[in-house]
């Protein structure tokens, strides 16, 4: 016996083919939906179910036995009657029954059947499954079926494969390794002078990209405390501060105060205000907050406002932005402070796009806390950045007082070139905002090391840390030109304090 498969959109047309392949009066074993769409029926031919019965050209009763196999489908019968009546043989075969093994391909048929009829019509007479029919299991050869896609797996890699090229990947990063630690060991024979000074910037929070860049330039033939002094002098050289002839309240505008929570921007605000009332008095000042969403953020700025004798305006949106400034033209310095937000905050970038609305009117100046792991730092900068062309006049850097070392701040500040413009070191206004010193703040960052040696790297260990770090870094942009005339040689901390004291404190 053949036991054939037919393909058809709908039951229709898959029917006409059982009927034109083998007959009208064809068994219908199963029928089942596809999982791409449309329906299949196995049957086997009149004649082939005939020769397995109890005698040639006749039927055998059902016995109780044989009945519990077989599946009633009247309903089913009557729907394809109401929808075939051309076909009374076809429908009337669908009643005999399948074998058990394909009784599960029924459901649809039922699902798609008519009402039950109050007396249904006796059920005509069926075949009997033989015991052969029952165990017989459907192969392939037997079954006309398109052919199936090549199985999955037969796609996977061979897993003897797969850990011969891990053991071949282990193997080329283990000799990697041991090659780039020769190398570096090498150079800590020649060079130990060089590999201390490696060693200081490291332990200061410098990133091994920024040591790097600053050991390709240095002269030969210097000695430990010679390399040291290069360091700290070349680290000075590229840092950009303004200076008491070139202070940035002094050249007036309107500067939006940005960056995240929690930096001391509000604060910030004040202390730039009351220092520019303390020189030119609070008539050619003003403060506008944009600070919406924290509770009680005008209210602060506000009060701030009224101590200095300034006024302090608020704002929601850039139309409201743009009304505001068109009525402050006369105001020679007009400070905005922003809301604080993360650097991943998706309303940063309408943030910016606000800021940047007006073109290079505002200028946006970044807030930096010192106490900031220096990953976070680097992603707050680049963020904060924006793609407008315009980009930060420079940056602020707070909570000096806080911080264990300044060494990531400063690294931070020195590979994106930003104009370093203030320095804070506490709440007090404005006491605690000074000018930048570049020779206080390197000092710091070496001097200021941490208590203990939990993130401190062993003397033998600089060869295998350095040799683990990509070389395919790009170099740090060159400084632009000063604009202005050269500095004047640099004040002790303590005399810029002292300086910075004369006016009242308002906290």
């Amino acid at each position: 016996m053949v036991v054939k498969k037919f393909y058809g959109n709908n039951t229709r047309e898959a029917l006409r083919q059982v009927r034109d392949a083998l007959g009208p009066d064809a068994l219908i074993l199963s029928n089942r939906q596809v999982p791409g769409g449309g329906i299949e029926i196995m049957a086997v031919a009149d004649t082939d179910v005939a020769q397995l019965t109890s005698g040639p050209g006749q039927l055998a009763p059902a016995t109780p036995q044989d009945r519990t196999a077989q599946v009633h489908a009247p309903q089913a019968d009557a729907a394809l009657q109401a929808r075939e009546p051309d076909w009374p043989q076809v429908t009337r075969r669908r009643g005999r029954e399948p074998s058990p093994a394909l009784d599960r391909e029924e459901p649809f048929l039922i699902s798609h059947s008519a009402p039950p009829r109050a007396a249904p019509p006796p059920a005509p007479k069926r075949y009997v499954a033989p015991e052969w029919l029952d165990n017989h299991e459907v192969t392939p050869e037997s079954v006309e079926a398109p052919p199936a896609s090549a199985p999955a797996a037969s796609a996977r890699p061979d897993p003897a494969q797969e850990d011969v090229l891990n053991e071949v990947r282990m193997l080329r990063a283990l000799l990697e390794g041991q090659l780039a630690g020769f190398a570096w060991g090498e150079f800590s024979q020649k060079h130990p002078e060089r590999l201390d000074a490696l060693r200081q910037m490291l332990a200061a929070g410098f990133s091994p990209r920024l040591a790097r860049e600053l050991m390709e330039p240095l002269p030969p033939g210097l000695n430990g405390s010679q390399i040291n002094k290069w360091l700290r002098q070349s680290l000075q050289q590229q840092l950009q501060v303004s200076t008491a002839a070139d202070e940035l309240v002094d050249r007036g505008g309107v500067l939006a105060l940005v960056g995240p929570t929690g930096v001391g921007k509000t604060t910030t605000v004040a202390k730039l205000a009351a220092r520019y009332t303390l020189k030119y008095g609070a008539q050619h000042v003003a403060l506008i907050s944009t600070d919406s969403y924290r509770i009680g953020a005008h209210d602060q700025l506000r009060i701030y406002g009224k101590i200095l004798n300034v006024p302090v305006y608020s704002v929601k949106d850039e139309d409201d932005l743009q009304l505001t400034l068109a009525d402050l033209t006369n105001r020679h310095l007009i400070l905005i402070d922003t809301v604080g937000m993360s650097q991943r905050d998706q309303r940063l970038v309408e943030q910016i796009a606000m800021l940047s609305g007006q073109g290079e009117r505002i200028q946006r100046l970044l807030l930096m806390a010192a106490n900031t792991q220096a990953g976070t730092l680097d992603d707050v900068v680049r963020r904060y950045s924006g793609e407008h062309a315009h980009g930060l006049i420079g940056c602020v850097l707070t909570k000096i007082d806080e911080s264990l070392s300044l060494g990531a701040s400063l690294d931070a500040i020195l590979r994106y070139r930003l104009p370093l413009h203030y320095v804070t070191n506490g709440q007090r206004v404005p006491e605690d905002l000074h000018l930048p010193n570049p020779l206080y703040l390197i000092d710091r960052a070496f001097k200021n090391q941490a208590d203990s040696d939990t993130f401190a790297l062993r003397q033998e260990e600089y060869p295998l840390y350095m040799a683990a770090q990509p070389s395919n870094h790009q170099a740090m942009p060159a400084a632009p030109a000063p604009a202005t005339a050269p500095a004047a040689p640099m004040t002790p901390l303590a005399q810029v304090l002292r300086s910075n004291r004369k006016g009242p404190s308002l906290g």
